[in-house]
């Protein structure tokens, strides 16, 4: 098995090589077509019993013009158009002048192929036609033979067989190119979907994370500030903020394990495998809030209602993020109230709170001001859904946060889940 190898081994390198050196190629056909042409040259095709071979000897004008047509060759991919036209030249004289003429014509061929390879089909039935038209007609006016003898029929067929293998050789080139193009463009599709699914996952997790921190941290702050405010005259008090410090915080430490578990790679130990948060345990969620000093009211009448995913844990970032607003720039007199109301085809979620008074900020909209990103997150999320989102000042201060959700989440929204 090992000489097949090396010789389609030395094949493929030969190959490279030729396309690599095009003018060697050229080069080297040339010098083929010029032997073929002499040697062709010493055969009478009119013997007793058929051609013959050595009894004839060509003349120096044929020897001439086969090295003509034959160095005419070497540039034929340069110049296609010329070379035909210097090659049909030098054929029609040869086939005018000889007596049996030598096959000079056979350079045309070639040069005949080359122009139908590179050219469209219009341009080759166009220069075909003509070039078989000049060299068979100049064979049958102007020739030695009878117009209907072999030699003037075979040069007519080699003249269309040339031009047909040519637009053959283009269309299937073509064809090949197309593919490669389609494939390369799907590759490219390929790798812009998947970059930008790496984006959406991105902000997705950036999204969350802002939420679960933000929430958290803004908690521990408050009741890390109650303890020390009342640590000396009311350690019972102190005591109670720090267990709200420690739950805030383990609630943290727990949803943040979960949202970088989605960044684990395989083979990494199993990522935590609780649910997503959402309106089912948005009690316990207000109960942080009022353990950290914020009265919120709830009224719902979404219960029976079954929603997406995407849209379940929607609502509850968005109430979370708008409380957390509240509980850092609402004052210390703030109060909030969330609504959870079911209408048509959508959940409406509303979270309202008095805070500061009007000009002064309050809630997500200072937030806004000062450049943060809970207002975006919250937009990017609804608009993910296909849902709308509404957020500024209320009358006489306080602020109206209202998303309008989808029972039934877009696409993309499922996939945001």
């Amino acid at each position: 098995m090992t000489a097949p190898l090396t010789g389609f081994t030395r094949l493929a390198h030969t190959r490279c090589w030729l396309r690599a050196h095009p003018t060697a190629f050229d080069a080297a056909l040339a010098v083929a077509v010029l032997v073929c042409m002499v040697t062709a040259s010493f055969a009478d095709p009119h013997g007793p019993h058929g051609p013959t071979f050595g009894t004839r000897t060509p003349e120096v004008r044929s020897l001439l013009l086969m090295v003509v047509a034959a160095g005419a060759l070497v540039f034929r991919r340069n110049r296609p158009v010329a070379v035909l036209a210097v090659t049909a030249a030098v054929s029609v004289v040869e086939l005018v002048a000889g007596d049996p003429p030598a096959p000079v014509a056979m350079s045309a061929v070639v040069a005949l192929y080359t122009v139908a390879s590179r050219t469209d089909r219009p341009t080759t039935w166009r220069v075909g036609l003509l070039t078989m038209a000049v060299l068979t007609g100049s064979a049958m006016l102007f020739g030695s033979a009878p117009w209907y003898s072999q030699e003037n029929l075979g040069l007519f067929a080699w003249t269309g067989m040339a031009a047909a293998a040519g637009d053959a050789v283009r269309s299937r080139r073509a064809f090949v190119d197309a593919i490669r193009e389609r494939a390369e463009r799907a590759e490219r599709t390929r790798e812009e979907e998947a970059r930008r699914r790496v984006a959406e996952e991105r902000l997705r997790i950036a999204r969350d994370l802002h939420d679960v921190v933000a929430h958290h941290i803004a908690l521990v702050n408050v009741q890390a500030g109650v303890a020390a405010h009342v640590m000396d005259k009311r350690p019972d008090q102190a005591k109670e903020a720090l267990s709200h410090v420690r739950e805030a915080s383990r609630s943290a430490l727990n949803e943040l394990r979960a949202t970088v578990g989605l960044l684990r790679q395989s083979g990494d130990p199993e990522a935590p495998t609780e649910p997503a948060p959402g309106l089912a345990v948005l009690d316990a969620l207000l109960d942080t809030f009022r353990n950290a000093g914020l009265p919120v009211e709830l009224a719902r009448t979404d219960h029976g209602t079954e929603l997406p995913a995407a849209v379940d844990l929607a609502a509850y970032r968005i109430i979370q993020e708008a409380l957390t607003n509240v509980q850092k720039h609402g004052g210390a007199d703030a109060k909030a109230e969330v609504s959870v109301v079911r209408v048509g085809r959508t959940v409406e979620v509303t979270i309202l709170d008095n805070g500061c008074p009007a000009g002064q900020g309050s809630g997500p909209g200072h937030e806004a001001d000062s450049g943060g990103h809970g207002l975006i997150g919250m937009r990017e999320r609804v608009t993910a859904l296909g849902g709308t989102l509404s957020a500024g000042p209320r009358y006489g201060g306080g602020f109206r946060v209202q998303a309008i959700l989808p029972v039934k989440a877009h696409a993309e929204g499922d996939e945001d889940a």
